[in-house]
């Protein structure tokens, strides 16, 4: 077993005695054991062909499930690559892999056919892993089981601490593993990181099968492994935080050039693009689009060596941009067949709104009966779809035709389709929802008239004004005449037709 250390001084295992000293002893809760390094030792990274060879001949020679992990360089490096791989298998120990000095890792992927491979959290690790040449012919992710099985935490170590009783420590998860050579305490946690994901397997399979989910699991893991590759974004530019902000062409012109340019020399330079420029400094500089170096580098997010040194790359972009015709500007918003956000439903399609408004606590009470989070027991992006525009007839067969277009799962259309079918035929009223009233407001025609005056202007109407002889008197009692049916006509536009 790993090395271990105890919580407490003197205990070195979860289940100690509990103290016989207190009147009435209290259950103590099971003492956590600190993972502090692997069983075997940490070992050598394989960085040569020979070692890579001994590698996949001791995992395949090895028995059981093969657990997998991945270290990036998210924030330091261009991409996605992997610049670490561990496995570990029953039989066959932990091996670290070193990808840099090989054009793939085909040699571990054949030696492991057949074989189910252990990932958490796998949506993460299965690209970098994509583009080494591995593949798993059959998957088990441990985050999504996690998720499935209703844990409240599911991060690797939060999930192991839970079923095992054991502690990781994490503080290197978001280092710079593209680092040569790599540190003895990161070898240490990342061989950690599969130390002990095998009996992972087993507590999460013995959890989701006493609660009847482990075949939801088992489709779920099946699903992922077999997803087709996203296909390349239209204008993956658009996707700059904080592009929300510009609302004009020309701008988002400048944001196009800005973000293509340092997608360019991040690529060039193998370093991530936010550490040339953040996306906040690309949006602050279309937004201010400076035509000088000082302007530009008084611009947010323009500062250092660095910015100085490119200043001149980056106002090009900016006149690139001014300069583009009319017609070569991009359009603010690109044409998409998704529905409107929901918000807005209420507005555009009352009787779709009503058809979300409905399905949706109803859904959430399955989940919650289910113990699962909604989000896995249905993905929103299928449930509003079919909210927004549903199948002709509303039928559970014909509901659940359209949830499996769209992806849903086996599993997830048996356990929604009648509850979406409902939902959708039989709508609950679309509830009103109390607005402010604003100051000013817009009529028919177009005017802007103020809402106060015309509520006013409205009781008077159907009142006797108050003459000189009555004075004040008179002028309080029309007033609260006034206010009273502006309070009775809320009122019943509040109530429900």
């Amino acid at each position: 077993m790993s090395s271990l250390t105890s919580d407490a001084s003197g205990h070195n295992g979860p289940d100690q005695s509990t103290s016989n000293d207190a009147a009435e002893p209290q259950e103590q809760a099971p003492q956590l054991i600190h993972l502090e390094a692997p069983r075997e030792g940490v070992p050598l990274v394989i960085a040569t062909e020979p070692g890579l060879q001994r590698a996949a001949a001791a995992l395949a020679a090895g028995t059981g499930p093969v657990a997998i992990d991945a270290e990036r360089a998210s924030g330091f490096r261009y991409g996605q690559r992997a610049f670490l791989v561990q496995l570990r298998r029953e039989g066959a120990g932990t091996w670290l892999i070193d990808p840099e000095p090989f054009g793939d890792l085909k040699l571990l992927n054949d030696s492991l056919r057949g074989v189910e491979w252990i990932l958490h959290a796998a949506t993460q690790d299965l690209p970098c892993l994509s583009e080494l040449g591995m593949w798993p012919d059959k998957l088990f992710d441990t985050e999504l089981a996690a998720r499935l099985a209703g844990m409240p935490r599911v991060g690797l170590a939060a999930v192991i601490e839970s079923l095992l009783g054991f502690t990781l420590a994490k503080e290197h998860s978001a280092a710079d593993w593209s680092t040569r050579p790599l540190p003895e305490p990161w070898l240490r946690y990342a061989a950690l990181d599969v130390e002990v994901l095998v009996e992972l397997r087993e507590a999460l399979i013995a959890k989701l099968a006493d609660a009847g989910k482990l075949d939801y699991a088992l489709e779920e893991f099946e699903a992922v492994r077999t997803a087709p590759p996203s296909p390349p974004r239209v204008d993956p530019w658009r996707r700059t935080s904080g592009l929300h902000q510009i609302r004009d062409r020309r701008q988002l012109a400048a944001v196009r050039e800005l973000w293509t340019e340092r997608e360019a020399l991040a690529a060039k330079r193998d370093v991530a693009p936010g550490r040339l420029i953040p996306d906040s400094a690309v949006v602050a500089a279309a937004k201010a689009m400076p035509a000088t170096v000082p302007q530009l580098l008084e611009t947010h997010g323009f500062h250092g060596r660095a910015a100085q040194r490119e200043a001149p790359r980056w106002l090009r972009c900016i006149a690139i941009a001014i300069a583009r015709n009319h017609t070569e500007l991009p359009p603010l918003h690109l044409p998409t067949n998704a529905p409107p956000p929901p918000r807005s439903w209420a507005d555009k399609d009352p009787a779709a709104a009503a058809r979300l408004q409905t399905v949706r606590p109803r859904l959430a009470t399955l989940a919650e009966q289910l113990d699962m989070p909604v989000e896995n027991l249905l993905t929103p992006d299928y449930l509003r779809r079919t909210a927004w525009r549903p199948p002709e007839p509303i039928t559970e067969q014909t509901v659940d035709a359209a949830l499996e277009e769209l992806g849903a799962r086996p599993w997830q259309r048996k356990l929604t389709a009648g509850l979406l079918a409902d939902a959708y035929a039989n709508p609950e009223p679309l509830a009103v929802k109390e607005r402010e009233e604003k100051p000013q407001d817009t009529n028919d025609d177009g005017a802007r008239t103020s809402v106060r005056r015309r509520a006013s202007a409205g009781t008077a109407a159907g009142a006797v004004a108050p003459s000189a002889s009555t004075g004040a008197a008179g002028t309080s009692a029309s007033a609260g005449a006034t206010a009273g049916t502006i309070r009775r006509r809320r009122r019943e536009r509040r109530s429900p037709a």
